[in-house]
């Protein structure tokens, strides 16, 4: 088979798309569980109403992870990356130690 210019380029630039396609493509982020090491030095909880006011007594209940500076997401969202704990999502209906209200 014999190739030309224009083949090899067609060729080219098609498996260059493929290739930065497939680069792009990343999986979702782990969801934050509650055993984590770093989850439990904050206290955090998946539900807020979980959790032991006792323990926590900076908790007030309206107090939740979608409607706190460090909730990267929309306050709608169900889920979305935290600031401190890197790159794990935690539920927007849960709450932390660490909880700052949105300016």
């Amino acid at each position: 088979m014999r190739t030309n210019r224009r083949t090899f380029i067609m060729y080219t630039v098609g498996a260059t798309a493929l290739a930065m396609a497939a680069g792009t493509a990343r999986a979702a982020p782990a969801q934050l569980q509650e055993s984590d090491p770093a989850a439990q030095a904050l206290g955090y909880r998946t539900d807020a109403s979980r959790v032991d006011h006792a323990k926590y007594p900076r908790y007030s209940g309206n107090q939740r992870c979608a409607n706190c500076q460090f909730y990267q997401g929309k306050p709608t969202d169900a889920n979305a990356l935290c600031a401190l704990f890197g790159a794990k999502q935690v539920s927007g209906a849960g709450w932390c130690n660490a909880y700052q209200a949105r300016a």
